[in-house]
């Protein structure tokens, strides 16, 4: 074994106010007032994982219980409240659908703004052009203005993008869970190929199927902690007896 992912009793606190407050204005009054009152919540609470080289892991669990948290962790997005990451290699995130896009941008334009975001330089990105448009499937569409598109269309370019380029470390949060069922196929095959090649990858999905046919681990969050870790089919099937 040879991990790349370490996670050492990681916990990430947040402060949210208690009640609901409509706007920016009103909310500086009230704390000017001291009349705000916050409570404490753990998105992680001492989190432990280990992500070994060529590994794709599935993360399941709930909407809250801290599977975005944790790849924002990963990928250096966030920074823990408590405990160590060390992360061996290059992280290549795909977060959400639209981040690192302009909308305003055509789909041609945002390649070249998205690539260089993730460190790749004009001339490279340029050369790898043709193969990110041929995969996303986009067409014409391809010099259409970002806000045009589906979500769908956006996760075909932001996918393609990510993994023109053979990433070290891919963190994939929901990106599967839209879009067709031939271009998730599409999407998985390539997967699999970076897989045999030592690519290691983390990938958020509610998706069971995808889970069981991709990850040979998974892992199970509820309310920030770990409920179960292990073979992929055995992990999914104690989350679905929970339900």
């Amino acid at each position: 074994m040879n991990p790349v992912i370490l996670l050492n009793n990681v916990s990430v606190k947040y402060r949210a106010p208690e009640e609901v407050i409509g706007t920016f204005k009103e909310y500086a009054i009230q704390v000017l007032k001291r009349n705000v009152r916050y409570r404490e919540f753990m998105a992680l609470n001492h989190v432990d994982l280990d992500v070994n080289e060529g590994e794709i892991l599935g993360v399941i669990g709930r909407n809250g219980a801290g599977k975005s948290t944790l790849l924002k962790v990963i990928s250096r997005v966030l920074i823990p409240t408590e405990g160590r990451v060390r992360i061996r290699g290059l992280v290549s995130p795909l977060l959400e659908l639209g981040a690192g896009f302009h909308p305003e941008l055509t789909g041609r334009e945002n390649i070249f703004l998205n690539g260089t975001l993730l460190g790749h330089a004009r001339r490279e990105i340029k050369s790898r052009l043709p193969e990110i448009i041929e995969f996303s499937e986009l067409g014409a569409f391809i010099d259409s203005p970002l806000r045009t598109y589906s979500s769908g269309m956006v996760a075909r370019l932001g996918f393609s993008i990510a993994t023109t380029w053979k990433p070290e470390i891919l963190v994939l949060d929901e990106v599967l869970s839209v879009g067709d069922e031939a271009f998730r196929h599409k999407c998985q095959l390539r997967m699999e190929k970076f897989r045999d090649q030592g690519t290691t990858t983390l990938l958020v999905t509610h998706d069971s199927v995808t889970v069981e046919t991709l990850c040979s681990r998974a892992v199970w969050l509820d309310h920030g902690k770990i409920k179960a870790m292990g073979a992929a089919k055995e992990v999914v099937a104690q989350y679905h007896r929970s339900q």
